[in-house]
């Protein structure tokens, strides 16, 4: 059994962490972009971001549809609040986690870690998407390499050995960002995820924590 602690706050009112215990991971409150790289940061999302976070994405919902997946069960979707409580779930399970980009801010998109496994394997998929107006800007590199680094090497993370990212052929934008980062081309996974009402195919990609030598932040270039 996975056991897990995620955010709680004091009698001061200020935000802490319960400790780890077991396999799993300390939610951490905020990823800040080092020195020398775009001032972005991930964070949790909460409950105040609904609005925000909806305009986002209904501003962008052309931008993104060709890349969101979907059920093909055609069951109804959730609410927001509902979707966050599934975050809070999924964080005490240690099973997924999912943060804001924020810049200046506000939110500018969102990544993923989840499919998060223990035991012999170690492993996670990470997901992300940015919004248009901010494409362009090395912020999915950057946040991919926020989150890896965390989920390798951070004392509060859950120390996976594995990471990967799965991308359709023709989503050129993500192949750079995997190509930058120097992740592993693995191949082609045959009807992975139902994409815009079929199950299509997606190139598979993976990084080692051996492949990394100190931090995968550093491989992109700085400002």
């Amino acid at each position: 059994m996975v056991l897990r602690s995620f955010l709680h706050h004091d009698e001061e009112g200020s935000t802490a962490l319960h400790p780890r215990v077991g396999d799993g991971f300390v939610v951490p409150q905020r990823l800040k972009a080092p020195l020398g790289y775009p001032a972005l940061s991930l964070r949790p999302l909460t409950y105040d971001d609904e609005m925000e976070w909806s305009d986002v994405r209904i501003a962008n919902r052309d931008w993104l549809s060709p890349w969101d997946s979907g059920d093909p069960m055609h069951r109804n979707g959730i609410n927001f609040r509902t979707w966050i409580d599934q975050q809070r779930f999924s964080e005490q399970s240690g099973s997924a986690l999912v943060l804001a980009m924020e810049e200046q801010g506000g939110i500018v998109g969102q990544i993923s870690l989840g499919g998060i496994g223990y035991g012999a394997v170690r492993s996670g998929i990470i997901g992300y998407w940015v919004a248009e107006q901010y494409a362009g800007r090395g912020f999915a590199p950057l946040s991919v390499a926020l989150l890896t680094d965390w989920a390798f090497f951070a004392d509060s993370g859950p120390h996976l050995h594995r990471v990967e990212i799965d991308i359709l052929p023709e989503n050129r934008r993500s192949l750079r960002v995997v190509q930058k980062l120097g992740f592993h081309d693995e191949g082609v996974r045959r009807g992975y995820m139902f994409v815009r009402g079929q199950w299509r195919d997606h190139r598979s990609f993976s990084l080692l924590s051996t492949d990394v030598s100190a931090s995968l932040v550093e491989r992109l270039p700085r400002l």
